[in-house]
């Protein structure tokens, strides 16, 4: 049952994240940072596709992605329709890994040893699902204050 939660969850919130990119009416506003706002939209997607392609389709999917996470940070101005298209190659890669993970699975410990202490696959794909939700978050905010007519 619990992955069938988490199907819906990831499922729902990639496609809020990417309504919320596609709702800037300026795309150059995606990347601005102002006062105590610390990371841009584009950065803060940049960060939720490395995450979930590091954390699921990686490790749990063998998809053989490689994480840069400081890029997730650092780069700059990537066009629009590029993030969109990462957004819906992330959803793809998720959706796909999570059809295939038994109850077995989660119950184990998750791989890596990603916190202090060992936690249960389920217990970190529900930690992933509300930081996708958090940052998505951030990101609304981020548009209805920076990016405002």
């Amino acid at each position: 049952m619990l992955i069938a939660i988490l199907q819906a969850l990831f499922e729902r919130d990639l496609l809020k994240l990417k309504t919320e990119i596609e709702l800037y009416h300026d795309e150059k506003k995606l990347w601005y940072i102002e006062k105590q706002i610390n990371n841009s939209a584009g950065n803060l997607c940049l960060h939720l596709i490395g995450n979930l392609n590091a954390f699921i389709g990686a490790e749990l999917g063998n998809t053989g992605y490689i994480r840069k996470r400081e890029l997730e940070f650092s780069l700059k101005d990537v066009p629009r329709k590029e993030l969109l298209e990462k957004i819906e190659a992330t959803t793809e890669v998720v959706k796909q890994t999570l059809q295939k993970i038994t109850e077995e699975q989660l119950l184990a410990y998750y791989p890596l040893m990603v916190f202090k202490e060992k936690q249960t696959t389920g217990m970190f794909l529900t930690h992933l699902a509300t930081h996708l939700s958090y940052h998505s978050g951030q990101i609304n905010y981020h548009r209805r204050l920076l990016d405002a007519e």
